[in-house]
């Protein structure tokens, strides 16, 4: 059996989610002939620039652009015209990855970035490949570019995605609520006090995670500065090495600074609370952690319907302002009742065997 994994590097989440299920099957379908593909690697330079750049670009320097872009090919009206346009030039910049796959024509090819679960649906209806295509949603709300007619299982993350499909008119018994897959390593145990005297930070002391993705964005030192003299504070400043160098140079009390981290589960696992991004597969690691969320810097448009799944869960919590964020961390710390209740939502929200569930379906 030949299983094909795709995905494009189009922000990190898609990546995580395609890596957790190419492990998964990799230790636990060892009889399973694998792949993992970036759709973005056989595409021409000018397409994988602007794509894999062009969001980036977007969301840091043009966000009001951006939030009208998803707005406008969200439109039910201008549909027919928006999918037109992007799907012809999606099918001139992917020759290269639809020739692969025609080529190589696997029993499933499972994918989780719109574009290739397009192409790959397109190809299959057109009768040029015969596989079974899965798309796994990355997010909790639904953009229409991830309905593509051809797809024969969605993967979603909880029943409010289920049921945005089922409004656009996908067939229920086309849905598995599975949950977004996380890698093994979100799904263990943790000893604390061990994890603290590794971090070197203290294991009975409120501890608050600082951490919004790979670029290191959002008001990171201000709110290291606002909270350090009450509780412990881990910042995880990946790529922003500016941020990086401020933060050690101030040498803030309580406070730990990290560049780029591989630990990002033990880091979780040795705190209270995380402030973060609400991107799809950040928030499936979150819910496996049990960790009480609060989400800075939403983007305009999939986070914006991110932070909307999870209020009707109980959990989303999106302070406006870094005050707002420091009153509402105090709170949870002097009140540690009003804690365990909001960690009980979040365990609520677990799905820890969402790719032991998408296995049974690749039979």
């Amino acid at each position: 059996m030949k299983l094909l994994i795709t995905y494009a590097s189009a922000g990190a989440g898609h990546r995580r989610v395609a890596e957790a299920v190419y492990n998964y099957f990799k230790e636990q379908r060892p009889e399973v002939s694998l792949e993992m593909v970036d759709i973005l690697a056989k595409t021409n330079a000018l397409f994988r620039f602007s794509y894999a750049k062009g969001y980036s670009f977007l969301v840091h320097y043009a966000v009001e652009l951006w939030h009208f872009a998803f707005w406008l090919t969200e439109l039910r009206v201008l549909r027919p015209l928006t999918r037109f346009f992007a799907a012809l030039s999606n099918r001139i910049n992917t020759q290269s990855f639809a020739a692969y796959l025609t080529r190589k024509d696997p029993d499933y090819i499972i994918s989780t970035h719109f574009l290739p679960s397009e192409i790959a649906a397109h190809l299959k209806i057109k009768k040029k490949i015969s596989s079974t295509v899965i798309t796994i949603i990355t997010d909790f709300g639904v953009h229409p570019f991830w309905i593509s007619r051809g797809t024969d299982f969605y993967i979603v993350a909880s029943d409010f995605t289920k049921d945005k499909l089922i409004a656009e008119g996908i067939a229920r018994e086309k849905i598995k609520v599975f949950g977004l897959p996380s890698d093994i390593k979100f799904l263990r145990e943790f000893d604390r006090a061990s994890l603290a005297g590794k971090l070197g930070i203290r294991p009975d002391k409120f501890t608050v995670l600082l951490m919004t993705g790979s670029l290191g964005i959002g008001p990171l030192e201000e709110l290291a500065a606002l909270l350090c003299r009450d509780v412990q504070v881990l910042v995880v400043c990946a790529a922003n090495k500016k941020l990086y160098d401020r933060l050690n140079k101030r040498n803030l009390p309580n406070v730990k600074v990290f560049g780029f981290v591989n630990n990002t589960e033990e880091l979780m696992a040795a705190c209270d609370i995380i402030v973060t991004k609400p991107g799809g597969s950040t928030i499936a690691e979150v819910i496996n952690m049990g960790l009480v969320p609060i989400f800075i810097s939403v983007i305009p448009g999939q986070e914006e319907g991110n932070v909307e799944a999870l209020e009707e869960f109980g959990v989303s919590l999106t302070p406006k302002t870094v005050d707002a964020i420091k009153e509402m961390v105090l709170g949870f710390k002097n009140n540690p009742e009003k804690l365990q209740e909001m960690q009980s939502r979040v365990q609520k929200l677990k799905k820890p065997f969402s790719c032991q569930e998408l296995a049974g379906v690749i039979r």
